[in-house]
């Protein structure tokens, strides 16, 4: 599963787990490779994924992206259950192999785009030097959470988050990432050149410069809010490579992000119509 021959260039290489995420329909792919990867190729980019999972995960809605995959004796297993006191519980049933650094191809590691997407403690902390793209882009979730021995996911501190957010292109990340922790955003968007917290139906609040703007997203009926956050995330680093402009860039993907809401898991991928609406709606 190593190995794709012949690798062909990418413009945006998303790192992180695959998911198989548990729903009343059943398992289905999911995660933020998997939604970021398949955003930025609707957006027109050439797409590469180092991920990891096991031989029984079915990559069948990644078909046409470039997808590395490391043997794993597990994949990720994730459980959202609603309705409790705190609004959502998590649950961590199993997790895949770490990701090294040192398996991206070095034909990657020149793509205009490097996102890197950990979503249960997959990657190294430490970045190496080699993947020094244009535009880094960091989702941290996944440093950011620990579980226990249930696997009931809950918040932890971001070891070593000063090295990676000061070599940042720009950061992503969801209020509910930092349970509401208004000191510790600040303190984040002090350490890194541009910084977007999501906030599900309310919008996202973009820290750049020493501004901070909010932006609102439209009313929509939401249907399923699995990977608005990935869809958000990838929207904007992809505009903000186009535009070197960071508001703009915001307004795009909250936009978009919005709409994803109104399907099922991946079908919330944007269509070439709502990109269009999209882009008409920020000019």
């Amino acid at each position: 599963m190593l190995d794709i021959v012949p690798l062909k260039a990418v413009d945006y290489l998303v790192v992180g787990h695959v998911t198989q995420d548990v729903t009343k329909a059943g398992p289905r792919l999911g995660g933020t490779a998997a939604f970021s990867a398949l955003t930025a190729r609707a957006l027109g980019l050439r797409v590469g994924v180092v991920t990891s999972a096991n031989e029984e995960a079915s990559m069948k809605a990644l078909e046409g992206i470039q997808v590395i995959c490391i043997p794993s004796e597990h994949t990720t297993i994730f459980e959202n259950i609603y309705g409790s006191r705190d609004g959502r519980t998590q649950i961590l049933h199993q997790r895949a192999a770490p990701i090294p650094f040192d398996l991206v191809p070095e034909i990657w590691q020149s793509a205009s785009i490097i996102h890197l997407g950990p979503v249960a403690q997959e990657l190294d902390s430490q970045l190496p030097d080699d993947l020094c793209p244009p535009l880094l882009g960091i989702t941290p979730q996944g440093w950011m959470r620990t579980w226990n021995e249930d696997g009931k996911v809950v918040p932890c501190k971001w070891q070593s988050a000063d090295g990676l957010l000061s070599k940042a292109t720009a950061v992503v990340m969801s209020r509910e990432d930092v349970s509401g922790d208004e000191e510790l955003i600040e303190a984040m968007a002090h350490q890194t050149k541009i910084l977007a917290v999501t906030e599900a139906d309310a919008g996202a609040v973009l820290y750049w410069n020493g501004d901070r703007r909010r932006f609102r997203a439209p009313e929509v009926e939401e249907v399923d809010g699995t990977g608005a956050g990935d869809i958000f995330a990838s929207a904007f680093f992809v505009r903000l490579h186009q535009t070197r402009d960071p508001w703009e860039a915001a307004r795009f993907a909250t936009q978009l992000s919005a709409r994803s809401v109104t399907r099922s898991g991946l079908e919330g991928i944007p269509t070439n119509r709502e990109i269009d609406e999209c882009l008409m709606e920020v000019f």
